[in-house]
C-alpha cells in the first residue's frame, strides 16, 4: 500500500493532505519545518516505511521507519502540534490554523483501519511525503 501526503510549509506549523488511491484519507498536522531537528521539526520529505507499535502512552500506532538522523518518528492522536507532539504526524478530520485541527481520534480510526489490513495481509505500507 502507498500512502501520499501532501504538505503545506507554515511558519507555525505543517498542514497536509493524506491520500491512498487518489483518495482522501484524512488531513494531517505536524511542527513546522525547521531542518530536521530533533523534538522541534517535522521530517523531511522522502519514502518512507510504515510498521505497527505499541505503548502504554499511545496503544496501538504506527512508527515511521527509516527517517534520516531521527528515531520513534510516531503517527498518532493530537489536535495540536506545537503542543503535543515532538516530530511526529497527527491524522485529524479538519485542519483550523496551521499546525492545528480537529477530531484526531477519529482520522486516526480510518486511517488504523486502512494500515492494519495491508499490515495484516502482509503487504508493507510505504508513507510518500511530498
Amino acid at each position: 500500500m502507498e500512502l501520499f501526503l501532501y504538505r503545506e510549509y507554515h511558519p507555525l506549523g505543517t498542514n497536509g493532505i493524506l491520500v491512498c488511491n487518489n483518495s482522501l484519507v484524512c488531513y494531517t498536522i505536524e511542527l513546522p519545518w525547521q531542518d530536521n531537528r530533533r523534538m522541534v521539526s517535522c521530517i523531511p520529505e522522502g519514502r518512507y516505511q510504515l510498521v505497527e507499535r505499541y505503548s502504554e502512552k499511545h496503544r496501538f500506532h504506527l512508527l515511521v521507519k527509516g527517517v534520516p538522523d531521527r528515531t520513534l518518528i510516531l503517527i498518532h492522536r493530537a489536535n495540536h502540534a506545537a503542543k503535543e507532539l515532538k516530530g511526529c504526524i497527527a491524522p485529524v478530520t479538519e485542519l483550523t490554523a496551521p499546525g492545528k485541527g480537529k477530531g484526531s481520534a477519529r482520522a486516526f480510526k480510518v486511517l488504523m483501519r486502512l494500515v492494519f489490513k495491508s499490515i495484516s495481509d502482509e503487504e508493507p505500507v510505504k508513507l510518500n511525503i511530498l
